[in-house]
């Protein structure tokens, strides 16, 4: 097959993800989750997948499971896993409109990950709109929480992986003509300050404030950070009334490692902060998620190798490396399947208000994608 004539259009494509980035998906806001699911799920199955939507995690939204017609349908086949939450609050379109200059096209989640998630849907259907049936079964699961380390969905995307050979991840490209092939072990930690309440005015000597023991704290914690394990509290909350000294305050820790051992050491290390008083203050720290360490796989470098010799045939030479930032293919990689990651879209700034995309990279990158489909086997 020639992959440079795979009919992926991108002025067609980017026209109709400007109704994926105008449907704002934070994760926390399930109703506006549920839609952006809906949405996505009508779309394809316009395109002619079979679609099933999935009750999400307590709390929040919901996510699809979505199958296109072929001959091999429920044998072993090829994964694709993608999210549709994203880090941006309602509104967020007031301060980052999608609009598009050039080459370029902002607006909230275009990069991070809905552009990636829209090219591999119409890689797949571009295929079949030139005769080309894949040679394996294809499915796309789209979840719902992995903005914030995927507690609820984790079970069902190894469940989902296990059916399949090889899992494609299109969470965007981490520097144009990239892909992953691996990602760091990363921890997340609830920490909470228990002081001793007062009046800030009347009696302040005789409080114990929670929001100055969290302080102290942090800076320890971040103080931590080295080249083999970092540290990063990036959420913190605390007090209610200036007038009185503040008896809770709570933060989250997110921690990072290139290798396991040092993420576990890292991990004793901020355990090690816990302390409970016998007078009912103390600091506390809880371990939440974690996404294990992904190291290539022989399978996974032949993934690579297959995408980057396509790569070749579209006109650019495909890099590789593991990546610090997580994603869903930390589990699959972690689990041996051969897994490729950040096949998504060409763009910077993600998580913040200049995430873009280059509107280009939405057909390279489905051809890409549509490459590899069309030859795994």
């Amino acid at each position: 097959m020639d992959v440079t004539k795979v009919p992926l259009d991108a002025e067609a494509m980017i026209k109709g993800l400007k109704r994926w980035v105008e449907c704002e998906s934070p994760t926390y806001d399930k109703p506006s989750v549920d839609a952006m699911t809906a949405l996505a799920a009508e779309e394809m199955e316009k395109l002619g997948f079979t679609v099933e939507i999935i009750p999400g995690p307590d709390g929040l939204g919901d996510c699809a499971r979505a199958t296109f017609p072929h001959s091999r349908r429920g044998e072993p086949g090829v994964l694709i896993s993608g999210h549709l939450d994203t880090v941006h609050p309602l509104g967020t379109l007031e301060k980052l409109p999608f609009r598009r200059e050039g080459d370029i096209c902002w607006g909230p989640g275009i990069c991070d990950m809905k552009g990636g998630n829209f090219a591999a849907i119409s890689a797949i259907k571009a295929l079949a709109e030139m005769g080309v049936e894949t040679p394996l079964p294809v499915t796309v699961l789209l979840t719902s929480d992995e903005e914030i380390g995927t507690p609820g969905c984790r079970a069902m995307i190894e469940a989902e992986a296990a059916k399949n050979r090889y899992v494609l991840v299109p969470e965007p490209a981490w520097a144009r003509n990239t892909v992953v092939t691996g990602r760091y072990a990363i921890a997340r930690y609830h920490l909470t300050a228990i002081g001793r309440p007062s009046h800030a005015g009347a009696a302040l000597k005789a409080g114990q404030s929670a929001v100055k023991m969290m302080a102290r704290k942090l800076i320890e914690i971040e103080d931590m950070t080295d080249e083999d394990c970092t540290f990063s509290v990036s959420v913190m909350h605390g007090g209610q009334w200036v007038n009185c000294v503040p008896t809770i305050a709570r933060a989250e820790c997110l921690s990072m490692a290139k290798r396991q051992s040092d993420l576990d050491e890292g991990t004793a290390k901020i355990l090690a902060f816990d302390e409970r008083n016998a007078d009912g203050t103390g600091f506390i720290v809880e371990k939440s998620v974690v996404r294990p360490v992904w190291e290539a796989s022989d399978g996974t470098m032949d993934l690579y190798a297959r995408a980057r010799r396509i790569g070749n045939e579209l006109g650019f030479d495909l890099a590789h490396a593991s990546e610090g930032g997580g994603s869903d293919g930390n589990f699959t990689g972690a689990m041996g399947l051969p897994t490729l990651d950040g096949l998504g879209v060409v763009g910077r700034d993600v998580h913040t208000l200049d995430e873009h995309i280059e509107v280009s990279s939405l057909a390279s990158r489905g051809r890409l994608i549509a490459g590899l489909l069309a030859e795994l086997d």
